[in-house]
């Protein structure tokens, strides 16, 4: 998590495509919502991006099995 946030906090993301590329395995779920595995595939990590202000909000962080339980594109908690 620490790394994924040093990475994210110099980002300058500009659309979700720019996201997938430097993270092949993250699914783009909505054009604001971002599924990213985190500690070598063992949590999700679900964000909202507002790429124009620049700001990244973790909305949902977990294993696999909660994971499986949330809805990503109204998910707004852990």
């Amino acid at each position: 998590m620490q790394s994924w946030h040093e990475e994210a906090t110099r980002a300058t993301w500009a659309s979700p495509q720019q996201i997938k590329a430097q993270y092949r395995s993250a699914s783009v779920c909505d054009i604001n919502r971002v599924v990213l595995n985190i500690g070598g595939n063992k949590y999700r990590l679900v964000v909202e991006v507002r790429y124009r202000a620049g700001i990244v909000w973790v909305k949902f962080v977990a294993d696999h099995a909660q994971y499986d339980k949330i809805d990503v594109e109204t998910v707004n908690g852990y």
